[in-house]
């Protein structure tokens, strides 16, 4: 993913253009899908909350430790407070 636009080469910027006179595959673009998949088959809501430094880094030394996201650590520790 590009941060800065000052981080585009000449070179990629023309080979975007190139790719996009060239055409693209609708199917294979409709293939890809589009935004993050799924977690069920209900909507999910977006909840916000706020959390100290202290918090925030213990979710993400949990996170690392697992090898999960810090959104799936969060859920997890949802769920056993809720069990």
């Amino acid at each position: 993913m590009v941060s800065d636009v000052s981080d585009v080469s000449d070179e990629q910027v023309q080979q975007w253009a190139d790719e996009a006179e060239a055409g693209y595959d609708v199917a294979e673009v409709k293939r890809r899908g589009r935004g993050r998949p799924g977690r069920g088959a209900e909507p999910m809501q977006v909840v916000a909350v706020r959390l100290t430094a202290e918090e925030l880094a213990a979710v993400d030394a949990v996170a690392a430790r697992d090898d999960i996201s810090r959104s799936e650590a969060i859920r997890r520790a949802l769920a056993a407070f809720a069990a």
